[in-house]
């Protein structure tokens, strides 16, 4: 790694975009460090993509700058900026071999044969085609022609490889084993990767940070762990991950905890990074992993009574649908092994839930209780 590595390689600096009057990114301002994998994340419209298409010079921002490698180059065209972009449609040349759909690039800028040869060798093994060196793209699978983009892209070794939604077409199954694959790429050979997805998977999979958009604000940038179980607000909250988001009131607080009276009628001890004040309308954000089932209040404030619903089995693990007294829905995850005779439709049943799993956020969500069973609100955020 060289002296730099530990700088920025791309920099927005209170970057806007407007399309006549209206507001596709709003003051993005932000970094991205050398050898990181960075993804923007967010549903359809919340500017990510265009936010990709600044950084490549495809878009001019409307305001702000951009700098790569430390320099402005917010009105330098595409082909003078050392970045490369792949997007979902590869765009192989058909009529050349792998190796020298690699050996565009290089041949392009003049390499020296010799050198040339040795760069397309090298990227071939990292993405692991040396052995379809001398096939075309129409006699390659989804996933290995994909990985020629990305030889293809990187054998010039740019500053940031930006890629939008690569993995929209591939079927589930190759997408997944292709998360692993990019990740083990970037890391071979230690390259800034920048990622559009609305898939938050991919983004929790790859990612060292991810900024989550929303109506082209960046709505939190943090690790994936730090996203997952301490999202700055209800829509991260909602966004990344089933979540049950349980409404309520600001009753007090007590130490670092805040005191919140839940509209379901019980009182809830919770931690956030801003709490709001007495009075104020709060929600608790429990995932659905973190609750437990059992046929006993738990007490303490850590419990719930809620009827049964539905029993769903989804391989790994049983997914259970509960309706507290008031009708919210909450959504909890047992293990298939675990043998619980009670778990019925129409049971009455308590989940409870150890001390840290809750975690509090300012303001009541659109929909009280479970997300990801919402169709209304799924269908909204993809």
């Amino acid at each position: 790694m060289d002296d730099n590595a530990d700088h920025d390689v791309i920099t927005l600096d209170r970057v806007r975009k407007k399309f006549g009057d209206f507001i596709a990114v709003d003051r993005a301002d932000f970094a991205i460090g050398r050898g990181e994998f960075f993804a923007l994340l967010g549903p359809s419209g919340c500017g990510k993509t265009t936010t990709l298409r600044m950084i490549a010079g495809f878009e001019q921002p409307s305001e702000g700058r951009i700098l790569l490698d430390g320099t402005d180059v917010s009105r330098v065209p595409p082909y003078k900026r050392n970045v490369n972009t792949v997007f979902q449609q590869y765009a192989l040349f058909p009529h050349m071999t792998v190796a020298e759909n690699v050996a565009f690039g290089p041949r392009s800028k003049r390499m020296p044969k010799g050198e040339c040869q040795s760069r397309v060798s090298q990227m071939l093994d990292i993405v692991r085609l040396t052995e379809f060196i001398d096939r075309r793209p129409a006699q390659l699978s989804g996933g290995q022609q994909q990985r020629v983009a990305l030889a293809r892209a990187l054998v010039n070794y740019p500053s940031a490889l930006l890629l939008d939604e690569p993995l929209a077409a591939l079927d589930l199954k190759l997408r997944e084993a292709m998360q692993l694959e990019l990740k083990r790429i970037q890391r071979e050979v230690g390259i800034t990767f920048v990622f559009v997805t609305h898939d938050q998977g991919e983004a929790l999979t790859m990612s060292d940070r991810i900024a989550v958009m929303s109506e082209g604000v960046v709505e939190q940038i943090g690790t994936p762990e730090e996203i997952y179980h301490r999202p700055a607000s209800l829509f991260v909250a909602g966004f990344i991950g089933s979540a049950n988001l349980l409404p309520g009131t600001v009753s007090g607080h007590d130490g670092d905890d805040t005191v919140v009276e839940l509209e379901c009628g019980v009182t809830v001890r919770a931690a956030g990074v801003h709490p709001p004040g007495r009075g104020a309308p709060a929600s608790i954000m429990i995932r659905p992993e973190r609750l437990q089932v059992t046929t006993t209040d738990g007490g303490d404030g850590r419990s719930l009574e809620g009827t049964v619903r539905d029993v769903i089995f989804q391989g790994a693990a049983v997914r259970i649908q509960l309706a507290l007294a008031d009708g919210t829905e909450v959504v909890t995850l047992v293990d298939p092994d675990d043998d619980l005779p009670f778990l019925r439709p129409g049971s009455s049943v308590h989940v409870c839930w150890n001390p840290g799993a809750e975690y509090l956020l300012a303001g009541w969500p659109a929909r009280p209780g479970a997300n990801s069973t919402d169709v209304d609100q799924v269908e909204a955020a993809l």
